[in-house]
């Protein structure tokens, strides 16, 4: 089973995540990571937004 990985860091808004979301459609292979299964933009319980992916 595969399991979700999550960005360390919570944005305010959730145009901020995408933007990250973006930046790891784009560019992960300039990072040296594997590109990512699925991205996706999650919602915390106290509002925030994060980001998870499928490796």
């Amino acid at each position: 089973m595969i399991k979700w990985v999550y960005w360390g860091k919570l944005y305010e808004t959730k145009f901020q995540a995408g933007c990250l979301v973006r930046r790891m459609e784009n560019d992960w292979w300039v990072y040296g990571y594997e590109c990512p299964q699925e991205i996706e933009v999650f919602r915390s319980r106290k509002g925030r937004f994060g980001v998870r992916f499928l490796p």
